[in-house]
């Protein structure tokens, strides 16, 4: 049986996985062990990790083993599942570099929330990934630790900044992944390398040891190959955390998504989505989905988001400010990269010069300018009277449809170091993913094909905590799709 496992991984989901190991067809080791085969033999070319745990993770598959064998194996559907941990998520004694040379060398005292609940139900970790440097990118390009490829086309950009785990997951490194999602991190990846990528509301998930980009916006979410193995993984991350004071336990726990009958379903276009920018091949894919939903029974309205126009520019002044004051604990004394000089002053200077990367030194850089005195009403204020009234327009619209259908990006994976030297190109990358970060909304993004042998997403957005809904229409999408 494990020389037949090895060659079907790809192809089992996580409850398969679950009840192979329940029903004894395969040891956790063997399972562990095999991963690690398809590691080392893919990750040398993608570049997904940038710390391995095999000796972590062959300790907790014996763990899992000897659970089984006394027959103690449990019914949570992520006990003895291999999966990946996008390195902004503090595991214990493990490596947390952010992806940053500040933090190269820095090891996590405590573990997040989200990691101490997989470890409760003996969940397995393969390792820690690459991302764009403090989660700030949308290629994963910006890594002191080197870009991620995407494994569908060596020579393009894996997406980001949760480049490593959407990778990992595509490749069929891991059986799924977390990552974090601030705005598009999770979803826009998860277009570029072809799984699903589902951000959860904001508050659903603890945030607590995520090393914070920009709080208000940051949220932990999970990458997986089928809609339903996304849920598996945020059913067992989420709820309220004492130690977060923005999260909650929501009405309504997520459960595993099933089929729905689209004659009871309104799915809102917003227009704006679909104008300039949109490549005409994705468009394409996307309208004859809306077709055969339609097609199916399900209502399509036209809606308008007024203030979208207005979403990115509000977004890269809040972000950025956020940043400023986030990142300004790495001074080179506390922890993380220090330059040895004469002055205080000369230590921090250094150590956030050398230790930062180009695109972190100019968001902090944004960041502050837009907090300063004479520009903090004129700019942060401004664009947060901007995010209130995107928010606005989102739960005006949720009045009148389940969900929102959109692109998840306006153009396939790009290729690397295409946009790298051009900030405002490269931010255009999230342009449809961002007004859900500013709104706190849920979103999905699966696969629906492919345009030039690259991955296309769509984008389902949902009203707040209302999870399981655009995960029964991703199900559904999904089923229509196989």
């Amino acid at each position: 049986m494990k020389l037949l496992l090895l060659g079907m991984l790809n192809n089992l989901s996580i409850s398969q996985v679950h009840q192979g190991l329940k029903n004894k067809e395969f040891s956790a080791k063997n399972l562990v062990e095999d991963y690690f085969k398809i590691i080392k033999e893919k990750d040398g070319e993608i570049n997904s990790f940038i710390t391995l745990m095999e000796k972590e993770a062959l300790g907790q598959a014996k763990i899992v083993d000897q659970k089984i064998k006394q027959k103690k194996f449990g019914n949570n559907l992520l006990e003895g599942i291999p999966l990946v941990i996008k390195d902004n998520i503090l595991i214990k004694g493990v490596l947390c570099t952010a992806a940053s040379k500040i933090l190269a060398n820095y090891r996590a005292t405590y573990d997040a929330t989200v990691i101490k609940k997989l470890k409760e139900i003996n969940s397995i970790f393969l390792g820690k990934t690459n991302l764009d440097e403090f989660a700030m990118g949308a290629s994963s390009e910006t890594s002191y630790f080197g870009p991620v490829k995407n494994p569908h086309n060596l020579s393009c950009v894996s997406g980001g900044s949760s480049g490593g785990s959407a990778a990992a997951v595509a490749s069929g490194m891991c059986l799924g992944a977390l990552g974090s999602d601030t705005g598009g991190s999770i979803r826009q990846p998860a277009s570029f390398c072809g799984v699903v990528g589902l951000k959860p509301t904001y508050g659903r998930v603890s945030r607590y040891g995520l090393i914070a980009m920009a709080s208000s916006l940051d949220q932990i979410g999970a990458l997986a190959k089928t809609v339903e193995d996304a849920s598996i993984i945020l059913k067992g991350i989420e709820g309220g955390d004492a130690k977060d004071s923005t999260s909650r336990t929501p009405n309504f726990p997520i459960e595993l998504p099933k089929n729905i009958d689209w004659r009871n379903i309104k799915v809102g276009l917003p227009k704006e989505f679909f104008s300039h920018g949109l490549d005409p091949q994705i468009k394409k894919l996307i309208d004859n989905l809306i077709k055969k939903i339609s097609d199916a029974g399900a209502k399509i309205i036209e809606v308008s988001l007024r203030n979208l126009d207005y979403a990115l520019a509000s977004y890269y002044i809040l972000m950025p400010a956020e940043v400023s004051a986030n990142l300004a604990r790495y001074d080179g004394i506390r922890y993380g990269h220090c330059e040895q000089k004469e002055s205080l002053l000369e230590v921090y200077l250094k150590s956030r010069t050398n230790g930062f990367g180009d695109e972190a030194r100019r968001r902090i850089i944004l960041g502050t300018f837009v907090l300063s005195a004479g520009y903090y009403e004129a700019y942060y204020h401004k664009a947060q009277q901007v995010r209130e009234l995107i928010t606005g327009d989102f739960e005006k619209i949720f009045k009148e449809v389940d969900c929102l259908i959109t692109p998840t990006t306006p153009t396939t994976a790009f290729k690397i170091g295409e946009k790298i030297d051009n900030p405002l190109a490269m931010y255009l990358s999230d342009i449809y993913t961002v007004p859900v970060n500013l709104a706190g909304l849920p979103a999905i993004s699966l696969p629906i094909g492919q345009v030039d042998r690259l991955p296309v997403g769509l984008q389902i957005i949902g009203d707040h905590f209302e999870e399981n809904k655009i995960l029964d229409i991703a199900k559904t999408i999904e089923s229509m799709l196989l």
